[in-house]
């Protein structure tokens, strides 16, 4: 346990101990990636929805929101509605009815009802996740925790670099429907392994007579109006938008309020002392830093290629999941090895070294690149992925006692969900603003009158000639027009690579602030090479 006792307050999170690990271990997978997958699906997927559902662009943004937002809400409460009810409550009853709104959902035609429906899926869907550590956290032998937090922290990784391809293999071969009717399948043997793999668990009556409703929905509806604020932001002109503006403004007051509550309330469902630790607060700090940097994997390589490369989601899909996902079979089980054997914080350093190595390498991109240029990118980003995210919530439960992971879950959630989601928001908005900018600088070289201009319009026009005399000419000057446009992107994307890199540079920075964890069951084992390397460095090691 840490040596800060505030830091472990909360309700004792530990339940009665999994019949079946192996049942246990298999929901966690199926849960998380099934959320993952879901989100993901429904993103890339989005133009192929709003064609089947006959949406504008507005519509189909909503739906989008409306989704996401909806699981942004509920997720920071899962810890404790699971410590309250047990998991099999938590998530048995509503894997069912998941799949049943899964199934439902494309048959609608009405727009109202399309909106509620998703609302409904997201609210089901936000439980998956957070249900799915607390699996591990309240269950499992610890013996456990570290295989399955491993697994249940490239869950991200893994759904990003198969979800293109998903796409465009339900889209292609099955119909769009399956963006949905996935979930018809997979969430009931969830359900199913929830059963046979948790214990059955009474009510916890003594903390349900003492929740915190007020503190779940202020956090909740706080995170997921500033969620959908940003969301809508690019779209609507953040502050030129009062739809924005009321949302960012609400989710502000909100969010005080929340601190308010837990300072005043008897028992606080989520302690905001929690934050105040200092391991764990800059744990919190590279959680959102990972979500951010990740982005150059989630965002950067697929819409390039999409963009300037042209690319369907399937094309590009394919060198994510060969050269993403598939190397994730090999990475997890050394993960786990160098946690073993090693500190925490030099698995982290390795794994932000790759990120910013990879986003550094993406800056000397142009338009010339095509989809076997990214191999290298996306090998460093794999091994990113594998290596930041189970150190980081090994460190944070190295500093609390693990039995009262209950407070801390939730903003691991908020970080992990929200941050995921803010920066996507975000980094549209990022590589809008840059694509304009870059748009006016290159048009500021384009003169009327100028010798070169001249000379590649009329070149371009005596192409365009044979096909057309009379609008070679205008041909010309669109094709000029599309250039400079490729160009400007091209040059956004690279100021989204070089913000990556800061940004994994940064959490370099915070890693060298965090001190070494107090003994524990997570304490690394070093032996050979590793002993040798530490000993070199100063540390004492028996």
């Amino acid at each position: 346990m840490a040596a800060n006792d505030d830091a472990g307050r909360g309700p004792v999170s530990r339940g009665g101990v999994a019949p079946q690990p192996l049942f246990a271990v298999a929901a966690v997978l199926l849960g998380s990636f099934l959320a993952n997958f879901d989100s993901r699906l429904t993103t890339v997927g989005l133009p192929d929805l709003r064609g089947a559902f006959g949406l504008s662009f507005d519509e189909g943004a909503w739906l989008s929101t409306a989704g996401i937002g909806s699981q942004i809400l509920i997720a920071p409460a899962v810890a404790w509605l699971a410590t309250v009810f047990g998991l099999r409550r938590v998530l048995g009853i509503p894997s069912l009815v998941y799949a049943a709104v899964s199934l439902i959902i494309p048959l609608v035609s009405d727009y109202t009802t399309l909106m509620a429906l998703s609302v409904v899926h997201g609210l089901l869907l936000g439980t998956f996740v957070p249900a799915a550590l607390m699996i591990i956290l309240r269950n499992l032998p610890i013996r456990w925790w570290l295989p399955a937090i491993a697994l249940y922290s490239i869950r991200v990784g893994f759904a990003l670099d198969t979800s293109s391809s998903l796409v465009g293999f339900y889209v292609d071969h099955l119909g769009w429907q399956w963006l949905y009717w996935q979930g018809v399948v997979v969430a009931p043997l969830m359900g199913l392994m929830v059963y046979l793999g948790t214990p059955s668990e009474p009510v916890n009556r003594a903390l349900l007579r003492e929740a915190d409703w007020g503190g779940m929905l202020l956090l909740g509806a706080s995170v997921a109006m500033i969620y959908a604020g940003l969301d809508q932001g690019n779209r609507l002109n953040w502050l030129g938008s009062g739809t924005v503006m009321a949302l960012l403004a609400a989710g502000g007051g909100l969010f005080v309020g929340f601190l308010v509550n837990e300072s005043l309330v008897r028992q606080p469902w989520a302690h905001v002392n929690v934050l105040f630790s200092r391991n764990i607060g800059l744990g919190l700090i590279l959680i959102l830093l990972y979500t951010l940097t990740s982005l150059s994997n989630a965002s950067l390589v697929p819409n390039f290629l999409a963009a300037v490369g042209l690319l369907r989601p399937e094309q590009s899909g394919l060198l994510l999941l060969t050269y993403g996902a598939l190397p994730m079979f090999v990475l997890v089980p050394l993960s786990i090895w160098l946690l073993r054997h090693f500190d925490t914080r030099t698995v982290l350093v390795v794994g932000f070294a790759c990120f910013a190595a990879a986003n550094l390498w993406g800056t000397q991109l142009t338009h010339d690149w095509a989809r076997e240029d990214f191999i290298g990118i996306v090998l460093l980003q794999a091994i990113g992925q594998s290596l930041i995210l189970l150190p980081i919530i090994i460190t944070l439960l190295s500093n609390i006692d693990p039995s009262r992971a209950t407070s801390f879950a939730a903003y691991i959630q908020i970080m992990r969900l929200g941050g995921a989601e803010i920066g996507v928001a975000l980094m549209g908005t990022w590589l809008r603003v840059r694509e304009q900018v870059h748009s006016f600088y290159i048009g500021q070289n384009i003169i009327t009158g100028d010798f070169d201009v001249v000379l590649k319009l009329k070149q371009l026009a005596e192409h365009f000639a044979p096909h057309g005399a009379g609008s070679a000419q205008a041909r010309a000057v669109g094709t000029l027009a599309g250039v400079v446009q490729r160009e400007a992107n091209v040059l956004a994307y690279i100021d989204g690579f070089w913000l990556c890199f800061w940004l994994a540079m940064a959490a370099l920075g915070v890693i060298a602030l965090i001190t070494r964890a107090p003994p524990g069951p997570f304490t690394p084992a070093p032996f050979g090479f590793a002993k040798m390397l530490l000993r070199k460095c100063g540390v004492q090691v028996s």
